[in-house]
């Protein structure tokens, strides 16, 4: 199963989920369905946006299990 690893990357980066919320232009629910793994589709805008943001790769973003 594909997972996202956002949680992570914005603690370690020191970053709120208010704080992404505000940086992507988006709304609480979406960023927590993504957080919660509740999300089933992404485009690739928000991939690179996400990966821009977290200062991160594709590869860091997600992970299989």
């Amino acid at each position: 199963m594909l997972y996202l690893n956002i949680e992570n990357l914005l603690e370690q980066k020191g970053k709120s989920k208010y704080w992404l919320v505000q940086a992507l232009g988006s709304n609480y629910t979406v960023i927590n369905n993504m957080i919660e793994n509740r999300t089933t589709g992404m485009n690739f805008d928000t991939i690179e946006k996400l990966c821009k943001l977290l200062e991160c790769t594709p590869n860091d973003l997600f992970i299989i299990e």
